[in-house]
């Protein structure tokens, strides 16, 4: 795009960047070439659980907890630990395997726990007229006089 005559701001817009990011890139390939521009590899240790896997996982998840034992479908993280130990044999505390849902894209769902038999307007009539009744109110204090 640079090589074409657009601007850097415009090139940054258009790739949902920085302007200084774009300059940094126009200068490494001024100096280097085409090489400076390509991936460079993520420092650090390469993570236990690689991306195809961690697409297996979503899958295995999805089918629920009943299918690997459990009594209810409900996945704790203690289970999903459990069942990536025993599928692909890598150990990982629970709260790691919380980070790993949530750069899955996953989220904390729990059950809501209320009656099916739930009357909405009965709830909204009582809060409306017994609770205000039921409810206690400060004590008004006596007013004290100051001697004089």
């Amino acid at each position: 795009m640079l090589e074409e005559g657009m601007m850097s701001a415009r090139v940054a817009e258009v790739l949902e960047t920085s302007r200084a990011s774009v300059t940094r890139w126009r200068q490494a390939y001024e100096e280097s070439g085409e090489a400076a521009l390509a991936a460079k590899p993520h420092p650090g240790r390469p993570p236990k659980l690689a991306p195809g896997k961690r697409r297996r996982l979503a899958k295995l998840l999805v089918r629920g907890a009943r299918k690997y034992g459990y009594s209810t479908d409900l996945w704790t993280l203690r289970r999903v630990s459990a069942v990536i130990a025993v599928v692909f044999g890598v150990e990982y505390h629970p709260s790691q395997v919380w980070r790993i849902l949530r750069a899955m894209g996953w989220s904390s769902q729990k059950p809501e726990r209320r009656a099916r038999e739930r009357d909405e307007q009965e709830i909204a009539r009582w809060r409306r007229e017994e609770w205000p009744r039921l409810k206690k109110r400060p004590k008004k204090r006596a007013k004290h006089r100051v001697p004089g």
